[in-house]
């Protein structure tokens, strides 16, 4: 039988990636309240972020595979959430001006009780920005629902200097390793 996959995320992102790989999907967003345990490494929190979410969605959907994920951003060993305030956003791009931070992505699967996570870690230099440019792009809105408060694949690219690693996990999917995972858990499209 032919299972079904769900994406567990309301992220437009994630959708426009898995449908640009023409990957039959349907979503179904988690309601959970993410719970963060504070003793795990950003990558323990990306991957139990990612299977909570599934792990919520597929205890509807047992028959089919469940896809989670969570981006998280990390500088200097803190994980940098989705800005509260405009000025909170401000102040999180000044600290990250010139800096090269981490940008991890966790990814679970869940099927008929069988959970799989993994994740990736990319590593994204800025260069300096000046503050008015930061003011100027933090009005512009794109900030505001972005962990790290930039969104690489917008306007948020104008102050990105190089990444190291999969761009794709930046924007919230790493693509080619989460196909090659799913057909390692039996996934067929």
């Amino acid at each position: 039988m032919k299972q079904t996959l769900i994406l567990a995320s309301g992220s437009p992102r994630r959708k426009e990636l898995l449908q640009q790989l023409h990957i039959p999907f349907t979503v179904h967003v988690s309601t959970i309240e993410e719970i963060v345990n504070p003793s795990y490494t950003p990558s323990e929190v990306v991957m139990d972020l990612a299977r909570q979410k599934a792990v919520d969605v597929a205890s509807h959907h047992k028959e089919d595979i469940v896809l989670g994920a969570d981006t998280v951003v990390v500088y200097g060993n803190r994980i940098l959430g989705k800005p509260k305030t405009k000025q909170e956003a401000i102040e999180t791009l000044t600290m990250l001006s010139g800096q090269k931070h981490q940008v991890l992505t966790g990814v679970a699967f869940v099927s008929n009780a069988k959970v799989h996570t993994f994740y990736e870690q990319t590593d994204v230099e800025f260069w300096p920005i000046e503050q008015d440019e930061i003011v100027q792009y933090v009005e512009s809105g794109e900030p505001m629902d972005k962990a790290g408060s930039y969104g690489i694949q917008g306007l948020g690219a104008a102050l990105v200097k190089k990444i190291e690693g999969d761009y794709f996990s930046v924007v919230g999917l790493p693509l080619s390793r989460t196909i090659r995972e799913l057909k390692q858990y039996g996934f067929v499209y």
